[in-house]
């Protein structure tokens, strides 16, 4: 049979999608008779939720919604690894979704989800933070690098760690050191430019932005052309595609790494190490943000009140 959704309890109860997503997931939000009947009717119908009370069962099995912007980027398997394995763990099934990097597609996608799941763990949402706001109404809701206000959140902190690559290259002696920028949307990516640029104003290096790029191997190549051009003797990337695909055009226009140009990506993906020569990298555990954001997640099932965190993971 069908499972049962918060749409199917509303219109048993005669009331709206998200009187009962605001009653079982916060329940001071609602009054008292109002969460007895909501939840009442939820359990007649066989609803199977982590929002239910807790009984003498235990707590009943949830759905759990992952958004992904993309299944392209191999860091974003490790963090689908580490959030299904705490699924797993806590008895919860778990929803993947991939937005292909779309804000519209997105929205739609959590709209459907707030109805029909239990909580929704998203990461790098391309959605403004009105939209992830008004999501957080309907149903619980964590954030992967991405700090909204009175939504909680898990940040990987690779601004400080791209701080420390600054600093490393700075020591080798390069004073012209460029910044291949992610996608012009990316939370994740103003956070890295604010730290470094911030550290470049007291060292002795000239920090130079190159572009906005989308992360894959293509992109990468086109970034390697416009960095050559604006002279740096070394380059961050914004992750580890963008770098690897700058290392091919590099070897093909004849520029010796690290000779000529040094370069250094982020995420510490797979490739890196094999790659000629090994990719010098920002090493970021997607398998551990994965576990700790739907853990966190998971943690708000059991507090009636439970105040929005920001969490971190190095």
């Amino acid at each position: 049979p069908r499972r049962v959704s918060l749409t199917d309890i509303a219109r048993a109860c005669g009331v709206a999608p998200s009187t009962v997503s605001r009653a079982m997931s916060n329940p001071g939000r609602v009054s008292v008779q109002m969460y007895e009947r909501i939840t009442r009717k939820a359990v007649e119908m066989g609803y199977s939720s982590a929002m239910l009370p807790i009984d003498s069962e235990g707590r009943a099995r949830g759905t759990i919604g992952l958004v992904l912007p993309n299944l392209t980027n191999p860091f974003v398997f490790d963090l689908l690894r580490g959030s299904q394995a705490q699924c797993q763990a806590a008895g919860f099934l778990q929803l993947l979704i991939s937005t292909e990097d779309s804000a519209h597609v997105e929205q739609e996608w959590l709209k459907e989800l707030s109805r029909t799941v239990d909580g929704i763990v998203i990461a790098a949402p391309r959605s403004d933070d009105a939209v992830l706001t008004t999501i957080s109404y309907a149903v619980p809701l964590v954030v992967i690098n991405r700090e909204v206000p009175e939504i909680s959140s898990l940040i990987i902190d690779t601004a400080s760690a791209s701080v420390q690559a600054l600093n490393y290259l700075v020591s080798l002696g390069h004073r012209r050191i460029a910044y291949v920028r992610g996608p012009e949307t990316s939370w994740t990516d103003r956070a890295r430019w604010n730290a470094l640029s911030a550290a470049a104003e007291h060292s002795e290096a000239e920090l130079l932005p190159i572009g906005s790029f989308h992360p894959s191997l293509a992109a990468g190549g086109a970034a390697a052309d416009a960095g050559a051009l604006r002279g740096g003797s070394a380059a961050l990337f914004f992750d580890v595609a963008l770098a690897l695909g700058a290392m091919v055009r590099f070897r093909q226009r004849g520029i010796d790494i690290p000779g000529d140009i040094s370069v250094v990506g982020c995420d510490d993906i797979f490739g890196a190490a094999t790659a000629d020569p090994p990719l010098t990298t920002i090493t970021a555990s997607g398998d551990r943000a994965g576990r700790a954001a739907t853990e966190l997640l998971i943690g708000r099932f059991t507090s009636k009140a439970p105040a929005p965190r920001v969490d971190h993971v190095s």
